[in-house]
Parts: C-alpha cells; structure tokens; sequence
C-alpha cells in the first residue's frame, strides 16, 4: 500500500512538473516573439520607395524625408532610353511599397514590368500622369509624348503632386508631413525658376539657340524662350546619320551659333562630329559644356539633386552663349 502510493505521488510530481515546464516554455516562447516584434530595426519600418531615373529618386527622398527608404535602379549617367532590367531591378520592384516611374516611354524596355504591376495592383505611379495636355509636346518620330517634362520647373512642380498623392495613399499616417514636404519643395522650385529666368534675360535673344546631343530640352526651351536643336531625335535608339551632321553644321554656319553642348548620359562623340562638320565649313564653333539630360550629376556634385542639376545646367548654358 506505500509503495502504490509513493508511485501516485511521484506520477503526480512528473505531472506537475512536466506541466510547470511547459508552462514556463511558452512564457519564454511568447517572450521571445514580443521581444523580436520589438527589436524590428526603424528603416524596416520606411515605405519602401523604388524610383526608374536619378531625378524620381531625388523627388522621392526629398518628399519622403526619414519616412521613406528610397532605391534608385539608375545610377547617374545612365540613359534610361535604352535601360534594360536585371534579374536583380525585378526582385526589388516586387519587394517595393510604392514604385515610381516617368512614363511616356522613357523606360520603354520596362514597359512589361510596369504593366504586370498594375494588373497586380500594386503601388505605383507614373509621375507624368494627369499633366495639362496643353503643356505636353508631341514627339513627331513616334506620334507620342516627349517624355522630359522635368525640364520645365513648373511641369515638374505639377508631377511631383503624383508622387505626394502615391506616399500619402501608401502611409495615410503620414500625410501631412509629405504634405509639408511637397509644399516646402514647390517653394523652392519656385525660386529655381525665377533663378533660370532671370539668368536666361541675360543672353542676347538672338543667341538663345541650344544645340545638344539628343532632343531632350523641348521643354525647356518652350518655358524659357529658345530654340532648341537635338542632333539625335528624342530617344537615343537611333544614332543621328552623316547627313543629320552636316545638315545641322550648316546651320550654325548660317546663323554664326556659337557653342554646342554635350550630354553626361550620351557619349560625346556625335557632337565631337558636328563640330569637326562646322569646321570643315571654315566656321569655329565651341562644345560650351556639359549639359545634364536624362540623369542627374554624380553624387558629392552640385548636380547631384535635381534643384543643383537645373542651376548647373543654366548656368552651363548662359556661360557659353551670353
């Protein structure tokens, strides 16, 4: 009879061991789960923000500020005429909050990606989106829309407004900071124009002819009074031909034009050929600088945001042709 009850009350005292045990495990358990929620490092927490060109990324952390965590898939310098996506570009674009792109078919090899992403219904938006057609040229090539609206400050001011829309949607709770942003960026874009105009009085009217590599500044040239002449056509696909060269050699000949510009995201070599063309023709004409077109300077630059790219490239321009 003792021993039947020694070995109750040591089946008991395993019970109630094995009970405290399990117990105390999912104490620890939960412990540890609260712990690891807690321990979610606060860039983790960002919006995830993927932008096409270097101009979109700078729009996106400077409406963003420490809300969002931006990555750009262009890097300065590059064309996005003729990008093509990695395998790498696909993998980010999926594990984004919000992608951002121009539109217009400037990343035309991307146009696959992005329509996959709205048939998905993800978060993105196309930054020209909803522009005044009154202010939007026509690529005659294509019989499409030129897509460098970022170079007519207030166009650009106008599509920002998608991307403060597209942040404020994804993290309602923190609209009105972006709205702050947005409202403090308009102010000095504002002032940025004021600044391009008041640079721009200074060149002779006659003499306000841009010259460059591709026909990227349609834009500028219809919101800053001059005229503008691109060797190649909107897109870089098509390289301009030899009478493409000697045609425009002509007239810069004819019209005494005085300078030409090179591109950071088109190789030189095109309007290293125009002007040996003007030449020829007993005419000396000057490369007056580099412009930046489709990307924005490298970073540590002036030109490295997009404010500082649109002050370099009118102060570029206004030195040579003044």
């Amino acid at each position: 009879m003792y021993w039947n009850t020694d070995q109750t009350n040591q089946r008991n005292y395993l019970k109630l061991m094995l009970g405290l045990c399990i117990v105390s495990f999912l104490f620890l358990l939960s412990g540890c789960l609260n712990t690891n929620k807690e321990a979610v490092p606060t860039a983790h927490q960002k919006v995830k923000v993927v932008a096409t060109t270097t101009m979109l990324a700078d729009l996106a952390k400077t409406l963003g500020g420490d809300y969002v965590e931006v990555t750009g898939l262009m890097g300065p310098g590059i064309d996005p005429h003729l990008y093509q996506a990695s395998a790498g570009d696909v993998s980010t674009i999926q594990a984004a909050d919000l992608v951002v792109y121009n539109g217009l078919d400037l990343e035309s090899k991307l146009a696959d990606i992005f329509a996959n992403l709205n048939e998905q219904g993800s978060e993105v938006v196309m930054i020209a989106k909803g522009l005044p057609t009154n202010r939007l040229l026509a690529d005659e090539e294509t019989g499409g829309i030129d897509p460098h609206i970022w170079f007519d400050v207030e166009l650009w001011q106008q599509a920002a407004h998608n991307l403060y829309a597209g942040l404020s949607a994804v993290d309602p709770n923190h609209a009105s900071e972006y709205k702050q942003n947005y409202e403090m960026y308009g102010q000095k874009l504002q002032i940025l124009h004021d600044y391009v105009n008041e640079q721009i009085a200074t060149i002779p009217e006659q003499a306000r002819v841009l010259i460059t590599a591709h026909d990227a500044f349609q834009y500028f040239g219809q919101a800053y009074g001059f005229e503008v002449i691109g060797l190649q056509g909107i897109s870089t696909e098509a390289e301009a031909g030899t009478a493409d060269v000697s045609g425009l050699a002509r007239i810069i000949v004819e019209r005494q034009i005085k300078a030409i510009f090179v591109e950071s995201s088109v190789p030189p070599r095109q309007i290293q050929a125009l002007q040996e063309a003007v030449q020829a023709q007993g005419f000396e004409v000057v490369i007056g600088g580099e412009l930046h077109s489709d990307s924005l300077g490298s970073v540590g630059t002036a030109a490295e945001t997009y404010i500082g790219t649109i002050q370099s490239n009118i102060d570029t321009i206004v030195e040579a042709l003044r």
